[in-house]
């Protein structure tokens, strides 16, 4: 009997026994369990499961207890003036420069991202002409090597405000 199939129920029921105090989903306890499974091979797989549901159980009533609710926001000026009109340009122009310098198809992808007719990822894959089950990672790893070249450029200053 493979593990999957011997650990669903136990594991299901465990979720759900804990869920509700949680403010979690049981089958987002289960996905997490899973998880933590597939990167530990315990040697009591049902004694483990117990235990896991447990301590994600135990992380996710921490974690909402620390969640605060955002309020309400204040209402965008209508009239941002010219200073943050300026500021919001300069920045557009940044990350559209940077966007021409990223690597292989990355420029296409993140302006069609970035499109005010906001594709859908079939759209987006069919103009580029790749599977939409590869758009996902790649999105990633175009976004990752953007988000470094930006972080190049913009010093981050050091501890104590000082800029390097």
């Amino acid at each position: 009997m493979d593990l999957v199939t011997e650990l669903s129920p136990l594991l299901a029921a465990e979720a759900a026994a804990e869920a509700p105090g949680t403010g979690v989903d049981a089958a987002d306890l289960e996905q997490a369990v899973w998880v933590r499974l597939l990167e530990q091979h315990p040697s009591d797989p049902a004694h483990w499961v117990r235990t896991a549901v447990r301590a994600e159980a135990r992380r996710a009533r921490r974690l909402r207890r620390q969640e605060r609710p955002y309020g309400s926001a204040p209402a965008a000026d209508p009239d941002p003036g010219p200073e943050l009109a300026a500021i919001t340009a300069e920045r557009r122009r940044i990350l559209r420069a940077a966007i021409g310098r990223t690597p292989g198809n990355c420029p296409r992808l993140l302006t069609a991202l970035l499109s005010p007719k906001d594709p859908t990822y079939r759209e987006i894959a069919g103009e580029l002409d790749i599977s939409q089950g590869s758009l996902g990672p790649m999105r990633s790893r175009c976004l990752g090597c953007l988000r470094r070249m930006l972080a190049a450029e913009v010093a981050a200053p050091e501890r104590g405000g000082k800029e390097r």
